[in-house]
């Protein structure tokens, strides 16, 4: 099985769009790979976040990817500060990260004009973290959006210039997995682009009854066909998108029908989506907050995401230490 590892940031709810992306294939990734799933709490420190809220996000999002379907019996769930290695990994690979290269990534130029007040030293090194986190498992594949391509191609250079480095096949590159057709986009409300929590579009797993219907009687339409067979715009098209994910067949057919005889009404027809949104989200939202109640399973599910990772961890870093040149005098 190939070892794939992939990271979760701890900034937010789970969204529709988040939920049939990248989750549904998490879910069957978990059953055919040898999966790394972990939650990346050192990378949210660029954005300085309290101790509190911290914590709290951590929580919140374990579980979330656990009502969702992540198995930890299945995959290896962790929290990333749980393992000393990756930090240790992280230090030791910035040796030879170039401060040219990264001041040239993408990310990096993004960041510091959303943050311009906090350019800090994480920000820069951002893909150099990221690289450990991948390369400490050796994985094979990790799954990547495109605003994520740039680094993972950043990973597998310093996986191959450690490797020229030190005259060792030690590292594999890890190649992107890319779901291809098999990705279903979920658009936003706001009539363009992909659902997102920076957006303001998105609809979220956890979020209350009266949140989903507002939001969705709010959702960006036009003033209406008028002629049949009209080509959809792109605000409807998009509602006809997320209707396709959680209502019925026949209800998406009535709709459709109603928008090609110029008879739809986009009040009926946001009314039915959101209690179709409201009836998916409902038995999300009451598993996530089952599972924050019960501290003790979070406590065990993270203990034994650590321990599964450390093994993993800690073989590299021991090797990595040997391949540099590390002696022990006692």
């Amino acid at each position: 099985m190939d070892i794939v590892v992939s990271g979760i940031r701890p900034t937010g709810n789970l969204h529709l769009g988040n939920y049939f992306g990248a989750v549904k294939n998490f879910l069957k990734m978990q059953e055919e790979n040898n999966c790394y799933f972990f939650i990346a709490d050192y990378h949210s420190l660029t954005t300085h976040p309290t101790p509190a809220n911290l914590h709290e996000s951590v929580k919140q999002v374990l579980a979330e990817y656990l009502a969702s379907g992540l198995n930890p019996e299945k995959s290896t769930l962790f929290i990333q500060s749980d393992l000393p290695e990756v930090a240790e990994l992280y230090l030791l690979l910035n040796m030879n990260a170039y401060i040219g290269e990264l001041e040239r990534t993408t990310s990096f130029k993004d960041k510091i004009r959303l943050q311009p007040d906090n350019v800090n030293a994480g920000l820069l090194t951002y893909p150099v973290l990221m690289a450990a986190d991948i390369i400490i498992h050796k994985a094979a594949k990790v799954p990547v959006g495109k605003d994520q391509e740039q680094n993972l191609e950043m990973a597998r250079k310093f996986a191959r210039r450690f490797n020229h480095i030190y005259k060792v096949d030690y590292f594999p590159e890890p190649k992107p997995f890319n779901f291809g057709e098999e990705l279903i986009k979920i658009p936003g409300l706001d009539g363009s682009g992909k659902m997102g929590k920076s957006e303001g579009n998105g609809i979220f797993l956890y979020e209350e009854d009266s949140s989903i219907r507002k939001k969705i009687m709010r959702a960006v339409t036009d003033s209406g066909p008028t002629e049949k067979n009209q080509e959809i715009s792109e605000p409807i098209k998009n509602l006809f998108t997320i209707m396709e994910q959680v209502s019925s067949t026949d209800t998406l057919e009535y709709f459709k029908e109603k928008y090609a005889n110029c008879e739809i009404r986009y009040g009926d027809l946001k009314k039915q989506l959101a209690e179709d949104v409201i009836k998916f989200t409902s038995p999300f939202r009451e598993k996530i907050n089952a599972i924050k109640a019960d501290n003790e399973y979070l406590r065990k599910v993270a203990k034994t995401g650590a321990e599964k990772a450390r093994e993993s961890a800690t073989k590299t870093i021991k090797e990595v230490r040997e391949i540099i040149g590390f002696r022990k005098f006692y």
